[in-house]
């Protein structure tokens, strides 16, 4: 559910990121070959822009399904992993190299797991060009292979490149590679989760659809520009879909999304703004023998609904598939966030999760009403990405009818979306002194914000706590924390039925006045 996109960990478990993915990409795709399309790609047009790549979707749509199929030669095949990370893009053959342009773009090489060609075009004001493979554009380090013979057999993705920390060297800040997946960077941040344009099936039984780009179109930027667009047709046996990326790097990177998605066939669950990332271990959910205290690249999913009501759901390891959703008008925002950014909370000089961005979408334009679902998968290691985020539509695209969506992401460091009065800094779960029920657990959740700064400790500050039909709660609390300057709740709650699931909610509140942000979680079944 994730392309690894560079060494984010070691090199096994970027090795079974990748392994991963591939594994699910490969299983929902049927081969066919490329046949004319990177020929007919060569040929220049005068002119391209959403509405032309939204008519090639369209079309597509109104055909059968032909996936794209590898182009990968067999002595690319049989490289190991180690050996296919020596291949490299060589950095002055940049695209835009030498102009007095603040952008650059490289390439990715085809390889035994990224083995799905895409047609990558640049556009210019002479016209539409197509950007062939070209084999001296890389080092092959020791490999024994022989590029020469392979012809165009495309690239697998690209990355573009700005002075994003500092002016005289272009950092990476976005990566589109693998499926629809794509992933950026803001000032002084390190790859984490990824973005995806769209999730099919992710939930409810049905095997998941993985859509892919299949062409991209990069506009030349100009000189000065403090902005890129980049245009993508996506396709998978169930829909086509056309997308324009406004990239505006900065402290806090903005990729502008528009998308217009055709169906082929219905799809039970149909997602948009889709957001992918991995949750190992937590505060709420320590692992046993790892020195780490936390491992994850975002630790909750923050919700502002179209009622004004902001929501935090700390993510989990379950152990079993958890399909959850918090069902709202037209949202005004939701993200997957990593709000502990202490080094000492993970203690990993390698991966460095305190660094990892966290993602705010926001909408552009009335959503109307859906649902913001979120799914949890059991995770035994870092390597494997196990939590999803995306809006549901109420009104689902249709056969006869495409759906047009628009939307900003966000890629926040510490400087990062917050509800306006108070927010959950941490959520703790197990017994202190007192024992508890195996049919019980025990919540500690700290809150900070301006809301309770300088309360008094007296304060009538009480916690307003449901736990729902299934969970009779035991005991709340509220009370200052003087550590922190924040107020801590504690709840104590009896899961009735061991079968059935158990919804938490819990805020903050002084007389009429709501404090904080409403905390959510769920004790799944038994």
């Amino acid at each position: 559910m994730h392309a690894a996109l560079t060494r984010v960990r070691s090199h096994s478990a970027a090795a079974a990121r990748l392994v991963r993915l591939a594994y699910f990409l490969q299983r929902h795709t049927v081969r066919v070959c490329l046949g004319g399309a990177l020929a007919s790609a060569a040929q220049a047009v005068s002119a391209i822009g959403f509405e032309d790549v939204a008519a090639r979707a369209q079309a597509l749509a109104q055909s059968p399904h032909k996936p794209v199929a590898s182009t990968v030669p067999p002595q690319l095949k049989a490289l190991s992993y180690d050996q296919y990370r020596d291949i490299r893009f060589k950095p002055e053959r940049a695209l835009w190299r030498g102009e007095p342009r603040p952008f650059e773009a490289m390439f990715f090489h085809l390889g035994p797991l990224q083995s799905e060609p895409v047609l990558v075009n640049e556009i210019t004001p002479q016209g539409v060009r197509h950007l062939p493979f070209d084999r001296s554009a890389f080092d092959y380090g020791r490999n024994l292979v022989s590029p020469q013979t392979w012809g165009d057999v495309g690239f697998a993705g690209f990355r573009l490149h700005y002075p994003l920390n500092r002016g005289d060297y272009k950092d990476e800040v976005i990566v589109f590679l693998g499926g629809t997946y794509f992933r950026a960077l803001g000032a002084g941040q390190r790859y984490g989760l990824s973005a995806r344009g769209l999730a099919i099936d992710t939930a409810g039984g049905v095997r998941e659809e993985f859509p892919r780009f299949r062409e991209f179109w990069i506009e030349r930027p100009a000189a000065g520009a403090d902005s890129i667009t980049v245009y993508a047709l996506a396709d998978s046996p169930r829909s086509s879909s056309a997308f324009r990326f406004v990239v505006r790097p900065g402290a806090d990177t903005v990729v502008q999304v528009r998308a217009r998605i055709y169906l082929r066939e219905p799809v039970a669950t149909f997602g948009v703004a889709a957001l992918t990332s991995m949750f190992l271990s937590g505060e709420n959910q320590p692992r046993r023998g790892d020195f780490r205290p936390e491992v994850h690249d975002s630790d909750g999913l923050m919700v502002q609904t179209g009622e004004g009501e902001w929501i935090w759901r700390p993510l989990t390891n379950p152990g079993a598939p958890l399909p959850t959703s918090f069902s709202t008008g037209s949202p005004r925002g939701f993200g997957l966030m990593q709000r502990d950014r202490a080094f000492a909370s993970y203690e990993d000089t390698e991966a460095r999760y305190e660094l990892r961005p966290s993602a705010w979408v926001v909408p552009r334009g009335d959503w109307g009403p859906g649902r913001v679902e979120l799914v949890q998968l059991p995770t035994p290691d870092e390597a494997n990405d196990n939590v999803v985020a995306y809006w549901v539509p109420q009104r689902q695209p249709t056969l006869s009818e495409p759906l047009d969506i628009a939307y900003d992401i966000h890629w926040q460091g510490a400087l990062q979306q917050r509800p306006p009065n108070a927010w959950v800094v941490q959520t703790r779960v197990g017994r202190g002194f007192d024992e508890i029920g195996e049919d019980e657990r025990q919540y500690v959740v700290d809150f900070e914000g301006p809301a309770l700064a300088g309360l008094a400790g007296d304060a009538s500050i009480k916690a307003v706590v449901s736990a729902g039909a299934n969970g009779r709660l035991i005991a709340t609390n509220a009370y200052p924390n003087e550590a922190t300057g924040g107020w801590r709740m504690t709840l104590r709650v009896q899961q009735v039925d061991a079968r059935q699931p158990v919804e938490l909610r819990g805020f903050l509140q002084h007389g009429n006045d709501i404090l904080s942000e409403t905390w959510s979680s769920i004790i799944p079944p038994r």
